[in-house]
C-alpha cells in the first residue's frame, strides 16, 4: 500500500518532473519535505519495483532520428543471449517477452532507418536469430498515460 506522500510523488514524477539542476529539491518543495527525503522516497519506490524507469522520453522524429518496433522469433535456447545482445545496443529503449511466434519485441532508435537495419543484421549475426522483423510506424498514435495515484 502506498502512502499519500508516495502517491503525490508519483503524480509529480509522471506529469511534472522538474527539469533543473536539483530536481529532487524542487520535488521536495512541492511535497513540503527535504531534497534528501524526496530522493530517498523515490529511491525506495525504485527498489520496491513500483518505479521501473526514471528518465526522459524524447520524440525521436523531432530530433531527426528514426524509431521502430521490432519482433523476433527467438528459440528458447537462444533467448538469454539474444536479450543480452539486444540490451547492449544504446538505441534499444526497452524489450519484452510475449507469447506467440514472435516472442521478443523491442524498440530501437537510431540516426536513420538504414542505421537501424544494419544494427538488426548485426544482432542477427551475433545471435544466430534469423527472424527479426522491422515494423516502423506508418502513422503515429501516441497515447499519453498518466496514472493519477
Amino acid at each position: 500500500m502506498l502512502t499519500n506522500l508516495e502517491k503525490e510523488l508519483l503524480n509529480i514524477i509522471q506529469t511534472d518532473f522538474p527539469v533543473e539542476k536539483k530536481p529532487f529539491k524542487a520535488i521536495g518543495e512541492k511535497l513540503s519535505i527535504s531534497e534528501e527525503e524526496a530522493f530517498q522516497l523515490t529511491k525506495g519506490l525504485i527498489e520496491k519495483g513500483i518505479i521501473r524507469r526514471l528518465g526522459a522520453t524524447f520524440d525521436s522524429r523531432k530530433l531527426d532520428y528514426a524509431s521502430t518496433l521490432c519482433a523476433a522469433n527467438v528459440p528458447e535456447g537462444k533467448l538469454e543471449k539474444f536479450v543480452e545482445t539486444v540490451n547492449s545496443y544504446n538505441g534499444v529503449t526497452h524489450n519484452y517477452l510475449r507469447p506467440g511466434y514472435y516472442n521478443v519485441w523491442f524498440t530501437f532508435i537510431g540516426k536513420n532507418m538504414e542505421f537501424i537495419e544494419n544494427k538488426l543484421k548485426e544482432i542477427s549475426e551475433k545471435t544466430g536469430v534469423k527472424e527479426i522483423v522491422n515494423l516502423p510506424a506508418k502513422k503515429l498514435f501516441k497515447v499519453r498515460v498518466n496514472l493519477n495515484v
